[in-house]
């Protein structure tokens, strides 16, 4: 439970910094503070944290768990199998890819408006400090990227008790003024939101797109479902952090009430004054934690997407020996950060940013709800009837709440839809390009049996070792086998075809992993490797025949004396491809040409390993 708290609720713990400056700093103040809009906001609030977050993700989607683990990926995942073969497996599958889109685009503005946020309270300390936010929240956050490579396994142990105390914090900060005015208790009716949309329906619409920062982080709950499991996520969100946030937006609510100037920064000025410097520096640690959770997520995420073959090969290095979900990815940490610092530098505070937010938080949990609701019809077998107050309740408030936040477009809200188009085209194009090299390369290979009569009849000489050969093709001869032939003449003792499958399960256990089946005559020597790997599982190929050695009679893995060969290939463009998707073969090649080496992503020794080049027409 103290883990769970550390890790994933730092995104909406930290809401209370900047949820209700937001929504009343809208458009230079467009909804006044009175009592009436007071209630009317701190009711929708409330009631939207307990739908979308209680009810929906605790109660609903996290129960939809895909071997334990959580996500909008591992969720299509789920989708994915129950469909294959029909033509809903493409429509998941593209869902999916939006979704982990849009949340790229949440792993970039999250820190930089929680950091800036928490910063920004050094300007009640000193009107003088307002030039200062921009550098210090730069730099806090370039030194956050900078120990990513470190991994975030000692420093966890610290995040338990700094998020543990942050939310006693904003219980404490939330009491006395709700002391002084305990009316506003009352706004936890629906009624005062319901009145206040009937009242003033624009006014309404319009806060919808900046309340729903209060339940930014909900995702982050089902993503890291599987790293805490649901249980300890539901006590910890029910007895400690749910109640520390209401018990702060009244407090937020009533001193509102009683000092509407209060409302250039709600939440600091709840501070008393002596307490303003360690409070800043309480604020700033969780939000930093926020942003950790955030951009672990996002480590998460590109490696599921690259196991199920959405992105290209990525250096992936794992930063702690006992916890394989603890990894670092060198490449989307750089571009992490380069985001990061350009929406600082761009947007200069926190109240500018929080239009670019809400856009990027509510797509990914509509398209999470539509894919729930999928999967509970589907394969929970849930009638429409079932899922109609799901529907009417929590869908209809998504929609409202996306609907609201399009409006943010031409002020902020076109960086997540820009962000989200750019990832969208660089999965579709590397999925696309994958598909159409695989029927290149099955249309130059040649088939195994034709091969194994060809090579009979040249009775090439045999040395000695095990030489084996990385073919995702089941039936023909590996490239680099027909070329290592070609050249040298000789065949080894032994040579094991090895194809990775990636299952759409997060894990495989290591006694199911792998099927051996010997190709062609005994004195061939010729085996055929399958090595069935879930999409959170490592894809280290030697630790692997490490653990099938001695499932087949025949095969023991040679440790140090094996060779690997693989073949890379040279894509060349085809005057044939049509001109409309020549822009698209262009990025394929570019994404190709610096994508990672298939040695590193396999983990195969560089001594010991032989890449064969070849060339394909595009």
């Amino acid at each position: 439970m103290l883990a769970a708290l550390g890790v994933i609720f730092g995104d909406i713990g930290t809401s209370p910094l900047y949820a209700m400056h937001a929504v009343f700093n809208l458009d230079h103040g467009l909804i006044p503070v009175n009592q009436e809009s007071v209630y009317g906001i701190i009711s929708l609030v409330f009631w939207s944290i307990t739908l979308v977050v209680t009810y929906k993700y605790l109660f609903l989607v996290m129960r939809a768990g895909n071997d334990g683990e959580g996500g909008i990926l591992a969720l299509t995942a789920l989708l994915r199998k129950a469909t294959k073969g029909r033509r809903l497996f493409g429509l998941f599958t593209f869902l999916g890819i939006i979704g982990a889109s849009l949340f790229y685009g949440d792993s970039i503005i999250t820190p930089a408006i929680s950091v800036m946020s928490a910063v920004e309270g050094l300007e009640l300390i000193s009107p003088a400090a307002t030039k200062a936010v921009v550098p210090i929240s730069l730099v806090i956050l370039i030194a956050l990227f900078s120990i990513q490579k470190f991994g975030t396994g000692k420093v966890g142990r610290l995040f338990g008790p700094v998020m543990v105390g942050w939310f006693i914090t904003l219980a404490l900060l939330g009491v006395p003024h709700i002391i002084e005015h305990p009316g506003i208790i009352a706004a936890i009716s629906p009624h005062h939101a319901l009145m206040f949309a009937i009242a003033h329906p624009f006014m309404g619409f319009v806060a919808l797109g900046a309340s729903v920062l209060a339940i930014t982080g909900a995702e982050t709950l089902y993503a890291d479902m599987g790293h805490f499991g649901r249980k300890p996520i539901v006590t910890s969100w029910l007895l400690l952090v749910f109640p520390c946030l209401t018990i702060n937006y009244l407090g937020q609510g009533a001193l509102l009430i009683n000092e509407p100037s209060a409302v250039s920064n709600p939440f600091f000025n709840l501070v008393p004054e002596s307490l303003l410097w360690p409070v800043v520096i309480l604020a700033t640690t969780a939000t930093v934690i926020a942003s950790q959770a955030v951009i672990s997520g996002a480590f998460s995420v590109t490696q599921q997407a690259l196991n199920l073959g959405l992105v290209p090969r990525m250096r992936i290095m794992h930063t702690s020996k006992s916890e394989g979900g603890q990894i670092y990815i060198p490449g989307i940490n750089t571009m992490l950060m380069i985001g990061v610092a350009a929406l600082i530098l761009g947007f200069r505070s926190s109240g500018a940013l929080s239009n670019a937010y809400g856009l990027a938080v509510t797509g990914t949990e509509m398209l999470t709800l539509a894919l729930f609701c999928a999967y509970a019809h589907i394969v929970w077998k849930w009638s429409m009837f079932r899922l109609l107050p799901v529907l009417a309740i929590v869908g209809i408030l998504e929609t409202l709440y996306f609907s609201a936040n399009v409006m943010k477009i031409p002020t902020g809200g076109w960086l997540p839809i820009a962000i989200a188009i750019s990832v969208i085209i660089i999965m579709t194009t590397w999925m696309w390009g994958s598909y159409t090299v695989y029927k290149v390369r099955g249309e130059i290979e040649m088939p195994l049996d034709e091969w194994l009569t060809k090579i009979r009849a040249l009775n090439l000489p045999r040395i000695p070792g095990q030489a084996i050969y990385l073919h995702q093709s089941k039936g023909t001869v590996p490239l680099a086998l027909k070329e290592n032939v070609r050249f040298n003449h000789t065949l080894h003792e032994q040579i094991v075809f090895v194809r990775v499958l990636v299952r759409n399960i997060p894990h495989v256990r290591h006694v199911d992993r792998v099927s051996i089946e010997r190709l062609g005559e005994p004195e061939d020597g010729i085996m055929s490797m399958t090595i069935q790997l879930g999409f959170n599982d490592n894809q280290n190929i030697p630790h692997n025949l490490k653990w099938s050695s001695g499932k087949d009679p025949d095969f023991v893995y040679a440790n140090d004396d094996a060779r690997y060969f693989l073949s890379v290939m040279d894509f060349r463009p085809s005057d044939e491809m049509p001109w409309y998707l020549r822009w698209r073969r262009s990025l394929y090649m570019f994404l190709s040409r610096n994508a990672g080496s298939r040695m590193e992503a396999f983990r195969l020794p560089r001594h010991r390993t032989v890449i064969i080049g070849g060339s394909i027409y595009l």
